[in-house]
């Protein structure tokens, strides 16, 4: 809710009133509240620096960078979740675009491999045609907005590590005992980059989002001398994910307090060849 003085006429006795009041200091007057009151300051769009928490849910779509290269299509897995705590502030104290975002998400990675048409068949790893690591991971993001009064525009960009606390294997040549079970060779750790953009709607003193993100991953999925001391494999993740996230602000993010309002007003007051 916006604060907004504005400017009334002064009956005759308040303004003896207000004459009584004005002490004279050199060349400087100085006025009292009541008067800063009825000066009249812009009701502009105003944002200010805020706070807020954030739910999400979502689903990601999971592929390998493989050197050497494989066969292999999008693998589908909804049931991402996760919390965050955004902060907005002003840089150089002007412009009111910029903020950062932290979280705690629960989310996955993963490959698909599909068949050659060529050959008709259809490459594995360890027997599995399908892979799916659940993950837990915290993103730590540089967070991008520019506000409308009910719409904004948002962006995030920076780093995530992560680990990998599960892992399911699917197809006709797993080991059973090696469908949810990590291999000595496999690497659970995870890190590396991760940026996206998005729409909002604002109804203070919440915030609804719907971002799409991009995650690369930096950490292999398995050591790459696995297989074979002298031919090399590498698999890194990269993941889109859509996500929609609910916002609880924890500060106001437009309008001005009485007291930024006289501000202002004093400013009109006592140096008006600024305005």
């Amino acid at each position: 809710m916006m604060l907004c003085l504005c400017a009334m006429p002064l009956s005759s006795s308040a303004q003896k009133r207000l004459k009584k009041d004005v002490a004279s200091k050199g060349d400087v007057l100085e006025f009292p509240e009541e008067y800063l009151d009825t000066v009249k300051v812009g009701g502009t769009f105003h944002i200010n620096d805020y706070s807020m928490i954030g739910v999400h849910g979502g689903a990601t779509f999971s592929q390998m960078i493989f050197n050497p290269n494989y066969n292999q299509t999008f693998l589908f897995t909804p049931g991402n979740f996760g919390v965050s705590f955004s902060q907005y502030g002003k840089m150089f104290g002007t412009y009111p675009y910029f903020g950062y975002e932290v979280g705690l998400y629960y989310t996955h990675e993963g490959y698909k491999f599909k068949m050659n048409e060529e050959t008709g068949q259809i490459q594995s790893i360890e027997g599995a045609t399908q892979v799916t690591y659940d993950v837990v991971e915290v993103p730590i993001l540089s967070a991008f907005h520019y506000d409308f009064p009910n719409f904004k525009l948002v962006g995030c960009a920076g780093f995530y590590g992560g680990y990998r606390t599960n892992i399911h294997r699917v197809g006709d040549y797993v080991n059973p005992k090696y469908e949810n079970t990590f291999l000595p060779t496999d690497i659970r750790f995870d890190y590396g980059f991760e940026g996206g953009a998005g729409i909002g709607y604002v109804l203070a003193p919440f915030e609804f989002h719907v971002m799409a993100k991009c995650r690369w991953g930096w950490q292999h999925a398995f050591q790459p001398d696995a297989y074979s001391k002298y031919y090399y494999r590498f698999a890194t993740p990269l993941d889109i994910f859509v996500e929609a996230g609910l916002y609880f602000h924890l500060s106001r993010r437009t309008g001005r307090s009485r007291a930024m309002l006289r501000k202002e007003a004093r400013e009109i007051v006592y140096n008006p060849e600024k305005e």
